[in-house]
């Protein structure tokens, strides 16, 4: 594989001649700038056409045979509630008051210690 790799380096080697270079976005970008100090108006470019975007999913549905109209009838996700101890695992955010709560202790089990 090296052998290969040097074949195509040396291949494509060559001597840069700066003369021959033009930097083609340099060549707009003076042409841009020129425009706006004489004050002539900028032409807008056009952005590509959007066309014929597909819906995966929609198109995934079809495909399977399910009816076009799950979308509508999905029921709205309803939020978890948070658990039992997570609140003494959130740190408070510099700037903002932390409610000061005390944290629950059990006294009842003792905790294990790892090894």
């Amino acid at each position: 594989m090296l052998d290969l790799a040097k074949h195509i380096v040396n291949q494509k080697a060559g001597r840069f001649q700066p003369d021959k270079f033009e930097d083609h976005y340099e060549t707009a970008l003076v042409d841009l700038i020129n425009k706006k100090r004489s004050g002539q108006p900028i032409p807008k470019k056009d952005r590509p056409a959007t066309g014929n975007v597909v819906d995966l999913m929609e198109a995934l549905r079809r495909s399977v045979g399910a009816p076009e109209t799950a979308k509508a009838s999905k029921p709205s996700k309803k939020p978890r509630k948070a658990s039992s101890g997570q609140k003494e695992m959130l740190m408070p955010i510099d700037g903002k008051k932390a409610k000061e709560t005390p944290a629950k202790k059990s006294a009842s089990k003792p905790q294990r210690k790892s090894a």
